[in-house]
């Protein structure tokens, strides 16, 4: 059973130091922005208060350097990984969570011209369709890497996401400017 008093980002802390080893929280915040941060999105000034607070708990330990920028880096403990895969063996039926001002400007949608909606179409399939490339990029980068394998799968998933939303918007992009088409012929 996973700990109560750890959060999604606890989780995020503990997996990274288990996976990279020793780790200082710019180092996390790093891995953070390289892979986790384009599908869960948290301010990473938590990184740094949430690897104190797993200290405090037990389930890192801490060691600072004597002189200088006196750095702070963790390991994760005993402790630390048995609580990472407690929460690892309890399976998640959370939804996914939409937060997408696209989406929202289309629903209101019929308040807009078929040139504004084709406009938000337009743009929104552009950016998956970038978003799409960026995980194309990183699944390739992991191909091969066995210690990997399961973020690799996170990026075909996610590149996959993208590529089904990016055709999607692209639909709606065309049904609008052949609504645009036709309000045109029709004036």
């Amino acid at each position: 059973m996973s700990t109560p008093e750890l959060n999604p980002v606890s989780y995020v802390v503990l997996g990274l130091v288990a996976r990279d080893g020793p780790s200082t929280p710019y180092e996390l915040k790093t891995a953070v922005g390289r892979g986790i941060a384009h599908f869960w999105q948290f301010p990473h000034s938590q990184i740094y208060a949430e690897s104190e607070r797993l200290a405090r708990l037990g389930l890192l330990a801490e060691t600072r350097e004597h002189s200088g920028r006196r750095r702070r880096t963790y390991r994760i403990t005993r402790q630390g990984r048995a609580a990472l895969a407690a929460w690892l063996a309890e399976p998640t039926s959370e939804p996914i969570q939409y937060r997408s001002l696209g989406l929202l400007q289309l629903y209101f949608g019929w308040f807009a011209s078929p040139e504004d909606v084709a406009a938000i179409a337009r743009t929104q399939a552009e950016m998956h369709r970038e978003r799409s490339a960026l995980w194309t990029e990183t699944f390739e980068a992991l191909h091969g890497r066995e210690d990997r394998r399961w973020q690799r799968e996170v990026a075909e998933i996610a590149f996959k996401a993208e590529q089904s939303m990016a055709e999607q918007w692209e639909r709606v992009w065309q049904r609008a400017e052949d609504g645009a088409r036709r309000a045109a012929v029709g004036d």
